[in-house]
């Protein structure tokens, strides 16, 4: 199974890092074109649902999640069951001293359209890892200046 891991450095403690991964509502604000929904459960529990949409103008598909473990402030996991998208993927935060930390993201994903799908992974994977990179920058100054409930 194909894997992605990235990480990004973030100049905030653990806990505020953890906070605003997890503030799955405002993930547009940072994530490539995607707007994320809590669609069952409260989205900080296992068994809470989520459904991220990734498009532009409408055009895109829904990847939808089931969180799988939950361990804050260090720790989620959310298996991937949407038609596009299916896999697992994994949030860690590793505290880096009081006042900053890093995020690490992976997935193992199952390609679609089955050996085409592997074949063409090769070559979509450098765009797939330079869209979450892009995000994961934008996380990290999201997280930087993250207040709960704030715009």
């Amino acid at each position: 199974m194909p894997e992605l891991v990235l990480s990004v450095s973030v100049a905030a403690p653990a806990g505020t890092t953890w906070l605003a991964l997890t503030d799955w509502t405002r993930q547009g604000e940072w994530m490539l074109g995607t707007r994320v929904a809590v669609t069952e459960g409260n989205g900080r529990s296992v068994g809470s649902r989520l459904a991220a949409f990734t498009g532009i103008a409408g055009i895109g598909f829904t990847d939808t999640m089931e969180i799988t473990g939950w361990e804050p402030p260090v720790r989620c996991t959310v298996r991937h069951l949407g038609r596009v998208v299916r896999g697992t993927g994994a949030f860690h935060v590793h505290a880096q001293g009081a006042d900053r930390s890093t995020l690490v993201w992976s997935e193992q994903l199952k390609l679609p359209f089955g050996p085409l799908g592997h074949l063409g992974w090769p070559v979509a994977k450098p765009a797939f890892a330079l869209g979450v990179r892009y995000s994961l920058d934008r996380f990290a100054r999201f997280a930087e200046s993250y207040s709960v409930g704030g715009r």
